[in-house]
Protein backbone atom coordinates (compact mmCIF):
# COMPACT_ATOMS: atom_id res chain seq x y z
CA UNK A 1 0.00 0.00 0.00
CA UNK A 2 1.17 3.65 -0.86
CA UNK A 3 2.62 5.46 1.67
CA UNK A 4 3.00 10.02 1.97
CA UNK A 5 6.95 9.03 0.62
CA UNK A 6 5.76 7.07 -1.87
CA UNK A 7 2.79 9.56 -3.01
CA UNK A 8 5.53 12.61 -2.69
CA UNK A 9 8.15 10.79 -4.32
CA UNK A 10 5.52 10.70 -7.91
CA UNK A 11 4.45 13.92 -7.69
CA UNK A 12 7.66 15.89 -6.06
CA UNK A 13 8.42 17.38 -2.76
CA UNK A 14 8.17 20.70 -3.94
CA UNK A 15 6.12 22.96 -1.23
CA UNK A 16 4.54 26.06 -2.69
CA UNK A 17 4.79 28.84 0.76
CA UNK A 18 3.86 32.00 1.61
CA UNK A 19 5.02 34.68 4.25
CA UNK A 20 2.19 35.47 7.24
CA UNK A 21 3.15 38.96 6.24
CA UNK A 22 1.91 38.42 2.75
CA UNK A 23 -1.26 40.09 1.93
CA UNK A 24 -4.12 37.53 0.52
CA UNK A 25 -4.29 39.09 -2.19
CA UNK A 26 -0.70 38.28 -3.10
CA UNK A 27 -1.11 34.61 -1.78
CA UNK A 28 -4.60 33.67 -3.98
CA UNK A 29 -2.72 35.47 -6.76
CA UNK A 30 0.36 32.92 -6.08
CA UNK A 31 -2.37 30.32 -5.90
CA UNK A 32 -4.01 31.21 -8.89
CA UNK A 33 -0.37 31.20 -10.34
CA UNK A 34 0.49 28.30 -9.47
CA UNK A 35 -2.74 26.28 -9.78
CA UNK A 36 -3.29 24.97 -6.27
CA UNK A 37 -5.75 25.51 -3.54
CA UNK A 38 -3.30 25.59 -0.52
CA UNK A 39 -0.47 27.12 0.51
CA UNK A 40 1.73 26.48 2.95
CA UNK A 41 2.96 29.78 5.18
CA UNK A 42 6.35 29.72 6.33
CA UNK A 43 7.82 32.13 9.15
CA UNK A 44 11.51 32.74 8.26
CA UNK A 45 11.73 28.80 7.89
CA UNK A 46 9.39 27.97 10.61
CA UNK A 47 5.73 26.37 9.97
CA UNK A 48 3.29 28.41 11.54
CA UNK A 49 -0.28 27.06 8.92
CA UNK A 50 -1.77 26.58 6.05
CA UNK A 51 -3.46 29.10 3.72
CA UNK A 52 -6.27 27.46 1.38
CA UNK A 53 -9.41 28.54 -0.96
CA UNK A 54 -11.74 27.68 2.47
CA UNK A 55 -9.97 30.19 4.50
CA UNK A 56 -10.43 32.87 1.67
CA UNK A 57 -14.10 31.74 1.41
CA UNK A 58 -14.92 31.73 5.32
CA UNK A 59 -12.12 34.34 6.85
CA UNK A 60 -12.23 37.10 4.14
CA UNK A 61 -15.02 37.09 1.60
CA UNK A 62 -17.66 35.47 4.31
CA UNK A 63 -16.53 38.40 6.40
CA UNK A 64 -16.35 40.84 3.84
CA UNK A 65 -12.46 41.71 4.67
CA UNK A 66 -10.44 43.70 2.42
CA UNK A 67 -7.94 40.70 0.94
CA UNK A 68 -5.63 44.02 -0.46
CA UNK A 69 -5.37 44.64 3.19
CA UNK A 70 -5.72 41.62 4.73
CA UNK A 71 -2.74 39.72 5.91
CA UNK A 72 -2.57 36.15 5.86
CA UNK A 73 -2.00 35.43 9.44
CA UNK A 74 -5.08 37.34 9.40
CA UNK A 75 -7.04 34.49 7.54
CA UNK A 76 -5.01 31.24 8.03
CA UNK A 77 -5.49 28.15 9.42
CA UNK A 78 -3.30 27.49 12.57
CA UNK A 79 -4.65 24.26 13.42
CA UNK A 80 -3.02 22.12 11.13
CA UNK A 81 -2.88 18.02 11.33
CA UNK A 82 -0.33 16.56 9.41
CA UNK A 83 1.00 13.11 8.96
CA UNK A 84 4.22 11.06 8.93
CA UNK A 85 5.85 10.08 5.46
CA UNK A 86 5.51 6.05 6.51
CA UNK A 87 1.23 6.87 6.34
CA UNK A 88 -0.16 4.35 4.13
CA UNK A 89 -2.83 5.83 1.80
CA UNK A 90 -6.14 4.12 3.86
CA UNK A 91 -4.26 6.52 6.61
CA UNK A 92 -4.28 9.66 4.68
CA UNK A 93 -8.15 8.74 3.46
CA UNK A 94 -8.96 8.82 6.49
CA UNK A 95 -7.68 11.92 8.16
CA UNK A 96 -9.03 13.86 5.26
CA UNK A 97 -12.18 12.35 5.57
CA UNK A 98 -12.53 13.10 9.41
CA UNK A 99 -11.01 16.44 9.87
CA UNK A 100 -12.80 17.48 6.51
CA UNK A 101 -9.58 18.73 4.65
CA UNK A 102 -8.04 18.99 0.85
CA UNK A 103 -4.56 19.16 1.62
CA UNK A 104 -2.38 17.47 4.11
CA UNK A 105 1.17 17.94 4.95
CA UNK A 106 3.60 15.44 5.31
CA UNK A 107 6.13 16.46 8.21
CA UNK A 108 9.06 14.08 10.30
CA UNK A 109 9.50 12.80 13.61
CA UNK A 110 11.69 16.46 13.79
CA UNK A 111 8.79 18.72 12.62
CA UNK A 112 10.42 19.18 9.60
CA UNK A 113 8.21 19.91 6.74
CA UNK A 114 8.49 17.62 3.33
CA UNK A 115 5.76 17.78 1.11
CA UNK A 116 1.85 18.65 1.06
CA UNK A 117 -0.38 15.84 -0.34
CA UNK A 118 -3.87 16.72 -1.92
CA UNK A 119 -7.31 15.03 -2.28
CA UNK A 120 -6.21 15.16 -5.83
CA UNK A 121 -2.97 13.13 -5.44
CA UNK A 122 -4.93 10.74 -3.05
CA UNK A 123 -7.83 10.00 -5.66
CA UNK A 124 -5.18 9.35 -8.17
CA UNK A 125 -3.79 7.14 -6.37
CA UNK A 126 -6.83 4.90 -5.53
CA UNK A 127 -8.67 5.37 -9.02
CA UNK A 128 -4.89 4.02 -10.19
CA UNK A 129 -5.24 1.23 -7.99
CA UNK A 130 -9.05 0.72 -8.79
CA UNK A 131 -7.86 0.17 -12.84
CA UNK A 132 -5.42 -2.28 -11.67
CA UNK A 133 -7.58 -4.11 -9.74
CA UNK A 134 -10.16 -4.39 -12.56
CA UNK A 135 -7.48 -4.99 -15.30
CA UNK A 136 -6.51 -8.15 -12.77
CA UNK A 137 -10.08 -9.15 -12.58
CA UNK A 138 -11.06 -8.92 -16.21
CA UNK A 139 -7.66 -11.30 -16.73
CA UNK A 140 -8.99 -13.76 -13.85
CA UNK A 141 -12.43 -14.07 -15.32
CA UNK A 142 -11.48 -14.36 -19.01
CA UNK A 143 -8.89 -16.92 -17.99
CA UNK A 144 -5.80 -14.97 -19.29
CA UNK A 145 -4.56 -14.19 -14.99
Amino acid sequence: MPTANDILSQKGFSIHTVAPTATVLEAVERMNQLRVGAVVVMNQGDFVGMFTERDVLRRVVGQRRDPATTKVSEAMTTDVISCSPTADIDEISAIMKNRRIRHLPVRDEDGEMLGLISIGDVNAIHASNQQAHLSYLNDYVYGRA
